[in-house]
C-alpha cells in the first residue's frame, strides 16, 4: 500500500491510497475518510459512469457529518487502470465503466471483477489495514447506485443498510446496461439478470431484506431512458421490502443532487450501523 495523500477533514483524516489488487490484476487507487470514533463501521460508496475514487470525496460534502456520525467512508475506483487494461472509445465502457460486475468475456475477464473487488478484497484490505469496524452499509450513485444495490441484494446479511442515488435499477431493459452487459457478460440474457437489481428483488427472500433508501431527480435527463426507478420500486412492493424511493422536484443528475442529499443517507445508514 501506498499513501498517495493525506488532508486533516473535520478532525478526521481524509487519505487515498494505491495498491495492487490480485482480483484485478493491475494497480488500483481508493480513498478513505477515517473519523476520530474507534472502530468506526464503513460505508462503501460507489460511483458512476467516467467517476473515479475523488468524486464523491471532492464534491459530495460527506466528511461533516461522517466525522458527526462516526462513519468511515471508503470510496474504491469505478473500474481496473492501466495501460494494459482494456478500453473502449465509449464513456459507457471500458475504464471508468466496470459496471461492478464480473466479466465473462474477452478482452474484459483478465481485469473487470469489480464485483469480486468490490465484496471481497477491498473489504478485506481495509479491515487489515484500519482500525474499523465490520459492520457496513452501501451506497452509490447512479452506475454506482445499481453497483450498491446489487451488493447488497446479492449478499445477505453482509451489509445492514443499503442506498442509492439516481441508480441504474433494470440494466437489462436500458442502454446502459444492455451495452456494458453483452460487452461484459456476452449475449445470454439470461446470465445477465444475476446482475440487474429489480430481477434479484423479485428472486429474494422477505427475510433477507435490509432497508433501502433511493433519491432520484424529477429533472434528471436519464430518468424515464435509462434509470426507471418505479421498476424497483413495484419488485419491492411486491416482495415485501423495506424501500424508501424519493422523488425530488428539479433535481438533476448532478453531484449538486447528491450534495443536497447525502446528509439524509449518511443518517439513515448511521441508524442501522449503529442500531
Amino acid at each position: 500500500m501506498e499513501l498517495l495523500e493525506e488532508h486533516r477533514c473535520f478532525e478526521g483524516r481524509q487519505q487515498r491510497w494505491r495498491h495492487d489488487s490480485t482480483v484485478l490484476n493491475c494497480a488500483m487507487t481508493f480513498s478513505i475518510f477515517l473519523p476520530l470514533t474507534e472502530n468506526p463501521p464503513v460505508l462503501f460508496w460507489l460511483s458512476g459512469l467516467t467517476c473515479n475514487d475523488e468524486n464523491f470525496t471532492t464534491k459530495a460534502g460527506a466528511q461533516r457529518i461522517a466525522a458527526e456520525l462516526g462513519i468511515a467512508l471508503v470510496m474504491p475506483d469505478t473500474s481496473p487502470r492501466g495501460d494494459d487494461v482494456a478500453d473502449d472509445a465509449g464513456y459507457d465502457l471500458g475504464k471508468g465503466a466496470g459496471f461492478y460486475v464480473d466479466a465473462t468475456e474477452q478482452p474484459w475477464a483478465r481485469h473487470y471483477r469489480m464485483y469480486d473487488y468490490i465484496r471481497d478484497e477491498l473489504p478485506a484490505l481495509v479491515q487489515s489495514q484500519f482500525a474499523v469496524g465490520e459492520r457496513c452499509a452501501i451506497s452509490g450513485h447512479s452506475m454506482g447506485g445499481h453497483g450498491a444495490l446489487i451488493m447488497a441484494l446479492k449478499n445477505p446479511g453482509k451489509y445492514v443498510s443499503a442506498s442509492a442515488f439516481a441508480p441504474i435499477v433494470n440494466p437489462t431493459q436500458v442502454p446502459w446496461g444492455q451495452k456494458a452487459f453483452t460487452n461484459y457478460l456476452g449475449e445470454d440474457e439470461a446470465k445477465w439478470l444475476e446482475w440487474d437489481s429489480s430481477a434479484l428483488m423479485l428472486a429474494s427472500s422477505s427475510a433477507n431484506a435490509i432497508p433501502m433508501l433511493i433519491d432520484q431527480g424529477d429533472a434528471d435527463q436519464f430518468l424515464a431512458g435509462q434509470l426507471q426507478p418505479a421498476v424497483l420500486a413495484e419488485a419491492a412492493r411486491q416482495k415485501d421490502w423495506p424501500l424508501t424511493l424519493r422523488i425530488q422536484p428539479g433535481y438533476d443528475h448532478s453531484y449538486y443532487f447528491i450534495a443536497s442529499f447525502i446528509e439524509d443517507h449518511l443518517r439513515f445508514h448511521a441508524e442501522h450501523l449503529f442500531g
